[in-house]
């Protein structure tokens, strides 16, 4: 039984895929007799570059031949080149195996012979020739330059540039021609047209699955379609064409994509885990997941999310606003600076599961107006939230206590219903049968945490990123609190300025006599200019370790001005 990729391989210029460009230039030089002496076809592998050389020689010894220049390929000659048998008039050659100065001046010579018959051409296809060594091009510049007359050279290459560096003038003397990347639904069409005439039904999300996996090739479209009918016969379903070409189900990838947006980093090595006990490839896995993350920005941003199956775009759309555009653009970032690594590294397992890892850790975006808002900015097109009511009793002024209650804590002051709790912030105490605890240092710290939590989980970020990257250094018998920053650093310090009152109503949660935030920042030394190093330093600063290490010693020292030589 013959192979789909060679049974269905086109005979003319018109059935060839996508490549019209080519091949209406190449009928058109037929029909009107302005055939070149050299091609270079390039292109990705499986787009058409030895069928569309084929058919040029079938033109051109095709003696049924139609005015538009298309071979009527059902001749004796056109049948022989078409299925590659043995010819005197037209040769392939590969030049992987063929590469050296001896085979090009073979070739060289052969080239000198005429036609077998008259109004015949000979076409020499050189596939892979990019592998022709500099010798070899420079043996065959001369002929490409002056070639006999009828006779054709074809040169197919899948890496042009190499050809460019190793022999650049012949390019000069070539018609270049740049074949395309055939696309997803250009291959769906071609393979629901080989399957009618196969007699085989097939599914849609199986014809995309082939589609995604041949990668630009119809060559490979074919060669897998034909793989996957091998298994069973009857009807091409999604799962066949998966466990044949051993793809990752699209729910994996989805449950992956769950687990980096919930930020359930614990769960990336159960989840990888059996992925590697299914016996998936993980360099699919690698290129599948960004496609997804392609996707997912591609939804995020309001576009469609590609050629994908409908049961994935559902699901990509079911979870729109979880992941910000902007998150999955710095992942796609990660990815793609990662992948040269992943390509080359023995451990794919291990650098697939610390990239979830990294992505489910990764700190998300906060939006320009947030950043605006922590600083206190002002503008007229960003809504600000409104100040707090000014406090009864005044900052300067410690509140005044009874003698009788001055053993038992203030009672809090009613403030407005909080917000809806989400489910990263603590729940806050219950205060239904148990009044507030006092302000205390101790539990101040080990409440800070929820604290933290508490501001993120009301929408401030900024402020929130600001008081994690600070302490409690010490609280007042009046309810002044004093936090100090880690270091120095003007935007939290701006933003601690600006939302004090937000962070005293965080902290009244748990404790109550919470009158005041006092911000300490933390001092700079300035920077002293680098001491140069010499041999009288370093004895100085030794002398001096020593001095100080035993006293009578330095007393020696000063006394009969001694000198440390080693």
């Amino acid at each position: 039984m013959i192979a789909l990729a060679r049974k269905y391989r086109p005979k003319s210029f018109a059935s060839v895929a996508v490549q019209s460009h080519v091949s209406n230039t190449l009928r058109g030089a037929i029909a009107r007799g302005r055939v070149a002496h050299g091609y270079l076809l390039c292109g990705p592998r499986g787009t058409g570059k030895t069928t569309l050389a084929r058919v040029l020689a079938m033109a051109l010894n095709c003696p049924n031949r139609g005015e538009d220049g298309e071979p009527c390929g059902a001749c004796e000659s056109c049948q022989r080149i078409w299925r590659g048998d043995a010819s005197l008039d037209v040769v392939e050659i590969d030049a992987a195996s063929n590469r050296g100065v001896e085979d090009a001046r073979e070739l060289r010579e052969r080239a000198m012979y005429a036609p077998s018959g008259e109004g015949r051409y000979k076409v020499y296809i050189v596939d892979e020739a990019h592998m022709l060594t500099r010798e070899a091009w420079n043996a065959l510049l001369k002929i490409l330059e002056e070639p006999p007359p009828r006779v054709v050279f074809v040169f197919a290459t899948t890496e042009p540039q190499k050809i460019a560096q190793a022999a650049a003038p012949v390019l000069s003397r070539l018609q270049r021609f740049d074949l395309k990347r055939i696309g997803a639904a250009e291959i769906r069409a071609r393979l629901t047209s080989v399957l009618r005439e196969e007699g085989v039904e097939s599914e849609s999300d199986a014809l995309a699955m082939i589609a995604r996996a041949a990668d630009g090739s119809m060559r490979d479209a074919l060669s897998l379609a034909d793989q996957a009918l091998a298994m069973a016969a009857g009807r091409l379903t999604a799962e066949r064409v998966r466990d044949a070409l051993g793809l990752v189900p699209e729910d994996e990838y989805v449950a992956l994509l769950d687990v980096v947006a919930e930020r359930r980093a614990a769960d990336v090595f159960g989840a990888v885990g059996r992925l590697a006990e299914m016996g998936i490839d993980f360099g699919l896995l690698f290129s599948g997941f960004a496609e997804i993350l392609r996707a997912q920005l591609a939804v995020e941003l309001g576009g469609n999310a590609g050629d994908v199956s409908e049961h994935l775009a559902e699901s990509l759309a079911a979870r729109r606003g979880r992941l910000g555009s902007a998150d999955l653009l710095r992942m796609l970032s990660i990815i793609g600076e990662m992948e040269p690594r992943f390509k080359r590294s023995g451990q794919q397992q291990l650098l697939f599961e610390t990239l979830l890892v990294r992505l489910a850790l990764m700190d998300r975006t906060v939006a320009l107006e947030e950043v605006i808002r922590g600083l206190g900015g002002s503008g007229a097109s960003i809504p600000r939230e409104a100040p707090p009511p000014p406090r009864e009793t005044p900052r300067s002024i410690p509140p005044v206590r009874r003698a009788d209650d001055a053993r038992s804590p203030r009672a809090p002051e009613p403030r407005p219903a909080e917000p809806e709790r989400t489910p990263d912030a603590p729940p806050p105490p219950a205060r239904a049968s148990t009044t507030l605890p006092p302000l205390d240092a101790n539990r101040l710290a080990e409440r800070w945490d929820d604290v933290v939590a508490r501001l993120r989980s009301n929408g401030r970020a900024l402020l929130a990123a600001a008081v994690e990257a600070s302490t409690p250094a010490a609280v007042s018998a009046q309810g002044a609190i004093t936090i100090a920053l880690d270091e120095p650093d003007e935007i939290r310090i701006q933003a601690l300025e600006s939302g004090k009152n937000e962070v005293l109503d965080a902290i009244r949660t748990w404790f109550s006599g919470v009158d005041r935030l006092i911000v300490r920042v933390p001092t700079v030394a300035p920077s002293t200019p680098p001491r140069r190093i010499t041999d009288e330093s370093v004895r100085a600063d030794r002398v001096a370790s020593l001095t100080k290490k035993d006293p009578v010693l330095g007393a020696a020292i000063d006394a009969l001005d001694l000198e440390l030589l080693d």
